[in-house]
């Protein structure tokens, strides 16, 4: 059952935060790039975009934490499908974000970058990831379009304005992943941990990591 639902879109540091939840005991934690390891996954998640009640549950079952898409396309049915599981609002500068999500999440959704072509094509499940990038991410977080600057910001901020106004402060952590262990061990709770704070998935490395599964 879920303990930790991240309710901050993609590219706010959902990859640094899912590797410090597992480090601090709250794993396994749900990120994108477990579809690529599960591609049966998508089935379920397409669906769920296209407005199967519930269809979300299944890929989640085992998971202790979810963080950037697909869970958060779903942010709302989780936080109310999980009351006691505590929710993390990850965030950045709005246009750092802007400029991270379109060379990144949108560029693999609109074919930008070549050397994945053949890992897509031999891909199980190439259909429905397309079906949950169209539904899913553009749909449901982005309004149905991600060709405009100022309507994608505003989707972003707006998206952020409303986690903060669904959940009860005293169950909502607003972070960002450059304020380190401090906040988010005291928030869950926990010790922090003698080791450096992680850092991961920066823009440059972005593109190998698409189609491919976590490391274990």
């Amino acid at each position: 059952m879920l303990r930790i639902i991240g309710a901050g879109l993609g590219r706010t540091g959902t990859m640094t935060l899912k590797t410090a939840l597992c480090r601090l005991g709250f794993g396994p934690c749900y990120h994108f790039t477990e579809v690529f390891a599960h591609p049966r996954h998508l089935h379920d998640w397409a669906a769920a975009a296209n407005g199967t009640p519930e269809a979300w549950r299944r890929p989640l079952e085992g998971y202790v934490a979810t963080t950037d898409w697909p869970g958060v396309a779903f942010w709302r049915e989780l936080v109310e499908a999980y009351p006691d599981a505590k929710v993390i609002l990850t965030t950045r500068d709005a246009a750092r974000w802007y400029e991270s999500v379109t060379s990144t999440v949108f560029a693999a959704m609109t074919g930008e970058f070549p050397e994945t072509e053949e890992k897509y094509r031999r891909f199980e499940a190439a259909e429905q990831l397309t079906t949950f990038g169209r539904a899913g991410v553009i749909g449901r977080s982005f309004e149905g379009r991600i060709d405009d600057r100022d309507h994608v910001i505003a989707c972003y901020e707006r998206h952020n304005s409303e986690v903060r106004n669904a959940v009860a402060s005293e169950r909502l952590l607003d972070y960002k992943v450059s304020q380190g262990w401090e906040p988010l061990c005291g928030f869950l709770g926990v010790p922090v941990p003698g080791e450096p704070f992680p850092h991961l998935n920066e823009q440059a490395s972005f593109a190998s990591t698409v189609l491919e599964p976590p490391a274990p």
